[in-house]
C-alpha cells in the first residue's frame, strides 16, 4: 500500500462489503492525506461506487474500519458523516428543481453547516457564502435562475457547489465529467483544482483517463472488489495487473 504524504485525513483498513453471496469489496486498505488529489479508477463493476457509498455512509460495510480526521465512522449514517466534513457529488445531479440556484445552496448551508456545534451563520453570511460558491463555479450570473435553465456542464457545476456548500474537508467527486465535451471537461477540472487550492481534499472517481491523469497526484485502481494499484499515476497505470484489467491478456 502506497503511503500518502502529509497528515492522514481518511484511513480505511480491511474494508469489505457483500451483497448476499456476492463479494463487492474485500480487504480494502486506503489512506488519504490532507490536501491530496486522489484518482479512483477501475473497470465497470470494480467496486468504485460501492467503496464511495461505504465511505460516505450510504452503505454499511460488513468488515473493516473507516477513520476520518481521527474519528471512527463505523455506525455513522450519511448526514452524520457530512456534518464531520465528508461530502460527495453525484454523477446524476438531483437539485431542487423548484428552487433557484442560490436557494439550492442555502439548503445545505442551513441544514449542514448550521447544524454543527458552535456554528451559526447569519442570513447575511449565508447570502454571502452562496454568492461566493456560485462565483467559484462560474454561475454567479444565474443565481436567481432555476436548474432547468442550466446546460449539462452548468448542472455539474451546481452539483459540485451544492456539495461544497456543506463546507467539507474531503470531497468525493463521482463522475463529474461523464458525457461532457473536451472544453467542458477542462471547465470542471478547473473548478476541482480551484477547490483543492482552497484546502479541500478531493477524490475523483472518473472513467475519462485523460482527466484523471491531469488532475490526480495519486491513483488507486480497483478491479473486482480488490485494490490492485496505489501510487503515482504514471507508475500505477504501468502496473501489469492494471494493464491486464483494461487491455486484457
Amino acid at each position: 500500500m502506497a503511503e500518502a504524504d502529509g497528515d492522514v485525513l481518511l484511513e480505511v483498513k480491511g474494508l469489505g462489503k457483500r451483497f448476499g453471496g456476492f463479494v463487492a469489496l474485500e480487504g480494502i486498505d486506503l489512506t488519504i492525506a490532507t490536501g491530496e488529489r486522489l484518482g479512483l479508477i477501475g473497470p465497470n463493476g470494480s467496486g468504485k461506487s460501492t467503496l464511495v457509498n461505504c465511505l460516505c455512509g450510504t452503505l454499511r460495510n460488513e468488515t473493516g474500519t473507516v477513520t476520518f480526521a481521527g474519528k471512527p465512522l463505523n455506525g455513522l449514517i450519511a448526514h452524520e458523516r457530512t456534518h464531520l466534513g465528508l461530502a460527495r457529488s453525484f454523477q446524476l445531479p438531483k437539485p431542487f428543481h423548484s428552487m433557484s440556484l442560490v436557494d439550492n445552496l442555502r439548503i445545505p448551508l442551513l441544514y449542514t453547516v448550521n447544524a454543527r456545534p458552535h456554528h451559526h451563520l447569519t442570513d447575511a453570511a449565508i447570502a454571502e457564502r452562496c454568492a461566493t460558491l456560485l462565483k467559484d463555479v462560474g454561475l454567479a450570473d444565474k443565481a436567481r435562475r432555476r436548474p432547468r435553465d442550466l446546460t449539462q456542464v452548468e448542472m455539474r457545476k451546481l452539483e459540485l457547489a451544492r456539495a461544497v456548500a456543506t463546507e467539507p474537508t474531503l470531497l468525493f467527486a463521482d463522475e463529474a465529467m461523464a458525457g461532457l465535451s473536451h472544453s467542458e471537461i477542462e471547465e470542471i477540472l478547473a473548478v476541482l483544482l480551484r477547490l483543492n487550492e482552497q484546502g479541500i481534499t478531493i477524490v475523483l472517481i472518473e472513467h475519462i483517463m485523460s482527466a484523471v491523469m491531469s488532475f490526480s497526484t495519486r491513483l488507486v485502481v480497483l478491479v473486482a472488489g480488490h485494490k490492485i494499484a496505489d501510487g503515482p499515476p504514471q507508475e500505477a497505470i504501468r502496473n501489469p495487473e492494471v494493464e491486464r484489467a483494461y487491455l486484457g491478456e
